[in-house]
């Protein structure tokens, strides 16, 4: 199963010189956990960044900072662990393994930002397959019993 199958597509993003109130405040009007952070250079939708609600807890909320005075850059995480929309759904789960995140931004053939996807999604994914595999071996079962009987 591909990536982009199961990805949120249109990902909400912010740019890096918005204040981490801005983002906080898009985060809980979108319901959203996490924001990618795009290049501004020549409408460049390469990520450099991503940031959650959780760097928002622990960088500034716990110092008591106050979050009109910083920017999404100052909070973010630098190094964004992505994926490619052809990758295959265990490759990303091997990427969110390695780096220890939750979530992915995906992106297209040319490096930009295309898509989003979170452990929630692969769950969902493997569950629907999972119970398909289960309706499948039901009717086998049935099957053998209309046969033998």
């Amino acid at each position: 199963m591909r990536i982009a199958d199961i990805c949120t597509h249109n990902p909400i993003h912010i740019a890096a010189s918005a204040s981490v109130r801005e983002a906080a405040g898009m985060m809980r009007h979108r319901h959203v956990g996490a924001l990618v952070v795009l290049g501004a250079e020549n409408g460049n939708r390469a990520p450099v960044g991503i940031l959650t609600d959780r760097d928002i807890v622990v960088s500034v909320v716990v110092d008591g900072v106050d979050p009109d005075t910083l920017q999404v850059f100052d909070v973010m995480t630098r190094e964004v662990a992505t994926c490619g929309e052809d990758q295959d759904l265990f490759d990303a789960i091997g990427t969110m393994r390695r780096d220890g995140v939750r979530r992915l931004p995906v992106l297209d053939a040319a490096g930009e930002l295309s898509g989003m996807v979170s452990a929630d999604d692969i769950y969902g994914a493997i569950g629907a397959h999972l119970s398909e595999l289960g309706q499948a071996l039901t009717r086998e079962q049935v099957r053998e019993m209309g046969l033998r009987s």
